[in-house]
């Protein structure tokens, strides 16, 4: 995967103002290439669908969410479609009671707005008057702005790495949870007892949380939903359906509307 040729990120990272905000466009399949910034990121696609890998985990960031990140987490961001981003640049140390952790974050329709409006105002310009004003609505609204569980964490111990790959790879793979223990060459007690240790995660939530963003990125890109369901490893969309909504409290068609 190749870096955009484009990519402008570090003219922006040292900027005096308390938040910048850029707006740049991604092929599909280009990337960021690997990097962090000295002040928090929010991460925010008008158009298209990015999957974000970090040293704290992945996630998969779908239109009308973003993805906020802290000071200094190394990351590589690939565009899956053409991507048309927004990205605020906020320095945590002038802005209090910003997210302590990173997150995925609802963006409402004044939000987007916000974010939009706030790419017009030129990085090196003063904020005074209505841009300043503007600017704090927008910060505002982040700070309001609900989490979502899109976060996958990725372990460090090396067997569960490998496994977590097989996981990613082949996410309708029907084997139970005795058969990839075996895989690794431990038992099954042992093979929870390390999920639960590496990522928080029973070994069956991250699986299910592994084939929802498997699914999010794929229906994103305009997938019908019968054939990311069965792709994922479920036996009809409805079923797919079901867990989807008991994970979201939506239907995939409503959490992209």
């Amino acid at each position: 995967m190749q870096p955009h040729p484009t990519t402008k990120h570090h003219l922006f990272d040292n900027l005096p103002r308390p938040l910048v905000v850029m707006e740049n466009t991604w092929p599909a399949g280009t990337s960021t290439g690997w990097h962090a910034h000295p002040k928090g990121q929010l991460l925010y696609a008008i158009r298209g669908v990015m999957v974000v890998h970090t040293d704290a985990g992945s996630w998969v960031v779908t239109p009308n969410r973003a993805l906020w990140m802290t000071t200094g987490l190394r990351h590589d961001v690939t565009m899956s479609g053409d991507v048309v981003m927004r990205t605020a640049y906020i320095d945590t140390a002038q802005v209090p009671a910003l997210p302590a952790q990173s997150c995925v974050i609802n963006i409402s329709p004044l939000l987007r707005e916000l974010l939009v409006e706030a790419a017009r105002i030129p990085p090196h310009e003063e904020l005074a008057g209505r841009n300043a004003r503007l600017v704090e609505l927008l910060l505002d609204e982040i700070r309001l702005s609900a989490a979502l569980p899109l976060h996958l964490p990725m372990p460090q111990d090396g067997r569960l790495t490998s496994l977590c790959g097989e996981l990613l790879a082949r996410p309708a793979a029907s084997l139970d949870a005795a058969a990839w223990a075996a895989s690794i060459g431990v038992g099954e007690r042992t093979l929870h007892r390390l999920f639960v240790r590496e990522t928080g995660m029973t070994f069956s939530k991250w699986r299910e949380q592994a084939r929802l963003l498997h699914a999010l990125q794929r229906i994103g890109n305009g997938d019908k939903v019968i054939d990311v369901a069965l792709d994922c490893g479920y036996a009809s969309a409805s079923a797919f359906a079901a867990m989807f909504k008991r994970h979201f409290g939506v239907t995939p068609s409503s959490f992209y509307g």
